[in-house]
């Protein structure tokens, strides 16, 4: 049986911020849930959460979760803080204590550290700068004897390289015993959780520690700054997730992922691409430079050109968008749409191979199949209280400057001629004009400028 407890109730006074350390974003994602996504991979009976600082948010973060959340009312320390969820633990567990802090830990390193023949396991690291770190001190035989605090450490034990994670593993019930032995006679006067290495290597129990193979997959964030240091992490890894998997990046350094993101075969990203959230881009599917694409689903052979906004949108085959287009959420393309510079959509299904190419807004509509939407189109769906729905029939052409106003439907192969504003159901097949009537004024004539003769101005 495998139990973890996850350590989240860092304060984190250095990020300056009104939330706990552990709900700063890494990728566009809450460090603690990117850290979850890693432990539940393992297949975890249980997992529970310790927080402190702030905990409403980390709550409403995971209600409704798989989580048993513990608080630690004083802040104490690490051991403190696991013996705050050791009681909800069943004693004969194997336990795994991670840092809440740790998004980037990938579910083969933590398998790595469980699979180590025991009785108290550590994941370490080899730091280029060990600075603040716990040094990792071993015997002869390569066993681990003690993790020494910076600021409890000697000069010579300051020089070793090899560095704590924080992340550990033992038996429910001799952590317990390790934590009730450990005091607060330390630098920080806290109960450290790695005191229990110590005293359970002074017990002749067999202490082993798992160096990491990527040491940047267990860096933490204490401030902005070291934030910032994950990011660039996260996002090298994401572009080169992405490129394994079939797409070519054209400037991968200033594409930025911010979500989950799945790529079919010969995708292409030019540069200063954002994708946000559930991202999904079929075989083929091109993305002009400058676009944001967030929570979307783009068919195979999409392409979107330059600084388009697609939100909660989808096409259903190969579509073209753009250039300055934007999708809104609710949007579904079929095959063969064509959404073209300065349009706006929402909520609105266009049918396959309808088009609408310039400075329109269609929301809350239904657009058949081979409709054509002039220039300047806009369906007046909001009456300032309540939505209403337009519906364009296949192969309809509505002229340019045209305004639909809903609830309203423009019937199959009708032409709406250009500037009419429409009240009323259009039938299907006939032209339907709705303008005031043009005329021409005799003997009017352009107004002269005047002379002022105070001023002397004309």
């Amino acid at each position: 049986m495998l139990e973890v407890i996850v350590l989240a109730a860092g304060e984190g006074r250095r990020m300056n911020s009104a939330y706990p350390k552990v709900l700063q974003p890494i990728g566009g994602q809450p460090m603690l849930l990117r850290l979850l996504a890693a432990v539940r991979r393992l297949g975890p009976d249980r997992i529970h959460v310790v927080v402190g600082s702030g905990a409403e948010h980390i709550e409403q973060l995971l209600q409704g979760s798989d989580c048993h959340l513990v608080t630690q009312a004083e802040r104490l320390g690490t051991g403190h803080a696991a013996a705050q969820a050791l009681p909800h633990v069943a004693p004969d567990s194997r336990l795994l204590i991670v840092p809440g802090d740790m998004p980037l830990v990938r579910t083969r390193t933590l398998d790595q550290l469980l699979s180590l023949e025991a009785d108290l396991s550590i994941l370490s690291f080899i730091a280029d700068d060990p600075t603040g770190y716990g040094r990792i001190l071993r015997r002869a035989d390569g066993l681990v004897t003690a993790i020494r605090e910076e600021k409890d450490a000697s000069d010579e034990e300051r020089r070793v390289g090899e560095v704590n994670s924080g992340v550990l593993a033992a038996r429910a019930n001799d952590l317990a015993r390790w934590i009730e032995q450990t005091d607060r006679d330390n630098a920080q006067g806290e109960y450290y959780l790695t005191d229990c290495i110590g005293i359970a290597a002074a017990q002749d129990r067999r202490v082993q520690a798992c160096i990491a193979d990527a040491a940047d997959e267990l860096l933490g964030a204490n401030d902005r700054g070291q934030l910032a240091q994950l990011e660039r992490v996260f996002q090298q890894r994401a572009r080169q997730a992405l490129m394994a998997a079939g797409a070519t990046l054209a400037d991968p350094d200033s594409v930025r992922i911010r979500g989950t993101i799945e790529v079919g075969q010969d995708v292409f990203i030019d540069a200063n691409v954002t994708l946000i959230g559930q991202v999904s881009l079929g075989d083929g599917v091109e993305i002009g430079t400058g676009c944001v694409v967030d929570n979307a689903r783009l068919a195979a052979g999409t392409r979107l050109k330059p600084y388009c906004l697609i939100e909660g949108a989808s096409t259903e085959g190969p579509c073209d968008i753009g250039p300055f287009a934007r999708l809104r959420p609710g949007t579904r393309l079929g095959a063969g749409v064509r959404i073209g510079n300065f349009v706006e959509t929402k909520n609105a299904h266009f049918a396959a191979g309808a088009k609408a190419n310039h400075l329109s807004y269609i929301g809350d509509a239904q657009v058949g199949s081979e409709a054509n939407i002039g220039a300047g189109t806009i369906t007046c769906n909001y009456d300032g209280v309540n939505k209403h729905r337009t519906e364009i029939g296949s192969g309809a052409f509505i002229g340019s400057n045209s305004a639909l106003v809903a609830p309203v439907r423009i019937g199959e192969f009708s032409v709406i001629g250009a500037g009419s504003v429409i009240t009323h159901d259009a039938p299907d097949g006939e032209l339907t004009l709705a303008r005031a009537r043009q005329r021409s004024i005799s003997g009017w004539s352009r107004p002269s400028a005047r002379s002022d003769s105070k001023s002397g101005k004309t």
